[in-house]
């Protein structure tokens, strides 16, 4: 069966929240774990939606993934800089990975962003140890910017997301 990315129906958005959330929590990718604050952010992606696009990924009748466009800055940008689109929460299931749904995410994304009046680049944040996401994003054309890389909780001197630009 082949992965099918359109945007996230609202009756979605739980699911999605749960996906995504379960995904950073399962891969250790929270430096609190279960209670680490930016767990909440990850499940709310209605607030998300609100401001950007929120696509899933789909296998059969199964959601399967889902990342956040943002076609030019907004609430919900990071380090997006005008003429820039920003990827932000990609998150695939475990059972599904291997199966082309990160790439077919990351590649909705791109394609939005060369539709987008205006937009010359894409960019993204990633912690360090995504490395199998690092893989792709390579592999997609994506650059690394150590230059933006940044800390989004300065009190903790050990939180760095490195970041990655593709030019359109």
């Amino acid at each position: 069966m082949d992965i099918r990315i359109r945007p996230a129906d609202p009756a979605e958005y739980d699911e999605l929240g749960e996906l995504t959330a379960e995904a950073y929590l399962l891969d250790g990718l929270l430096d609190f774990g279960a209670s680490d604050p930016y767990l909440l952010v990850l499940k709310e992606v209605a607030a998300r939606a609100a401001s950007a696009e929120v696509l899933a990924a789909v296998l059969g009748d199964r959601v399967v993934g889902g990342v956040t466009f943002v076609p030019s800055g907004g609430p919900v940008a990071d380090i997006a800089r005008p003429g820039e689109a920003e990827i932000r929460t990609l998150a695939v299931r475990r059972e599904a990975r291997g199966r082309g749904a990160g790439e077919a995410l990351v590649r909705a994304c791109v394609d939005r962003a060369r539709a987008t009046a205006g937009c010359s680049s894409v960019v993204l944040s990633s912690q360090r140890a995504m490395h199998s996401a690092h893989r792709l994003y390579e592999r997609l054309g994506f650059v690394r910017t150590p230059e933006r890389d940044w800390n989004p909780l300065p009190e903790l001197d050990d939180v760095t997301l490195i970041t990655y630009k593709l030019t359109l």
